[in-house]
């Protein structure tokens, strides 16, 4: 009974892309997960750059994968997707990162159900904290993947503002034919390759879905020069794309998350993390207003600055 509810649920075929760069044991973890799903990807593109950084001994018995190996220059954000993209004529494409792990057998399974609405051209899923995130961070992911599904469209840019077009690639799904239509990712940009992307969407009139029960375990303990650099690079994709972005509610969402994690740590007496909240926070803020003045900087200062260096190389 249970084996024919999953199969009646497995109405879109689906592919899976998986980038990956000197993948470690979270990656492994996150192929073997992927045996386990009750509704199992038609095939897993891997493209990793770098051949030797993969162990393929490790791997070579995941069902439908295949690795495509480049080398380190030829990584884009957008671009490597997009030729992933390429390799797949299934009706989803679902994209995540090496460092997403499934936190259970449902994964794809709850990442397929937002397209039953007919509208919603891409879903993304709920982002865990990893047992190494700090009480901070763990507040944050919740604040940032509520438990409750939602549907965000056109209408919602008002109350929204830039939270409107928040999608991850770290555990995304893409109706292929529109992903075509629209062009799929911007290439040549230093990060934020989704977002861009799901203001496309909402610009052509559909809706992105959020699968709260699709859940997956990812987070990062970044020191604050990292959360520094990881703004910096935020606002600079913000201000190249500045057409998407300027005239866009942004800084009040942040403004938002601060309060609300303030006010938290207060209800569970963390006070003691009020100070470390207050420097992660000033140090994100210091990032994106260095980074939305980026075309001021010298080049070195910019390097500096920036998370993603082999961005510039060619910029």
């Amino acid at each position: 009974m249970v084996q024919e509810e999953v199969l009646s649920k497995k109405k879109y075929s689906l592919d899976l892309i998986i980038p990956s760069y000197k993948p470690d044991n979270k990656f492994y973890q996150l192929m073997r997960r992927l045996e386990k799903q009750t509704i199992k990807p038609d095939h897993i593109f891997v493209i990793n750059t770098e051949e030797e950084f993969l162990d393929i001994s490790r791997i070579e018995n995941i069902s439908n994968l295949k690795v495509i190996h480049i080398k380190k220059e030829e990584f884009d954000h957008g671009g490597t997707r997009n030729f992933g993209a390429t390799l797949s004529n299934a009706d989803i494409i679902l994209f995540m990162t090496q460092d997403a792990v499934p936190a259970d057998k449902y994964l794809i399974e709850r990442m397929l159900e937002p397209f039953d609405n007919k509208n919603v051209a891409v879903a993304y899923g709920r982002q865990l904290a990893n047992k190494e995130a700090g009480f901070i961070e763990q507040y944050i992911r919740t604040f940032n993947y509520p438990e409750n599904d939602s549907i965000k469209s056109v209408k919602d840019l008002d109350t929204l503002g830039i939270k409107t077009y928040f999608c991850s690639n770290v555990c995304a799904a893409y109706k292929r034919e529109i992903y075509n239509d629209l062009g799929g990712f911007v290439t040549k940009t230093i990060f934020n390759e989704d977002m861009i992307m799901a203001s496309k969407v909402i610009g052509a009139g559909y809706s992105i879905g959020y699968a709260a029960n699709a859940k997956v375990i990812h987070s990062h303990k970044y020191s604050y020069f990292q959360q520094f650099t990881r703004n910096f690079d935020l606002a600079v994709s913000q201000r190249q794309y500045k057409e998407i972005f300027e005239n866009i509610k942004s800084e009040t969402e942040g403004i938002r998350m601060v309060k609300s994690t303030a006010k938290y740590l207060l209800h569970k007496k963390k006070i003691h993390l009020i100070p470390d909240l207050v420097l992660q926070s000033g140090f994100k803020y210091l990032g994106f207003k260095m980074g939305y003045h980026y075309e001021k900087l010298p080049k070195w200062l910019i390097l500096k600055f920036s998370m993603n260096k082999s961005f510039w190389k060619n910029y």
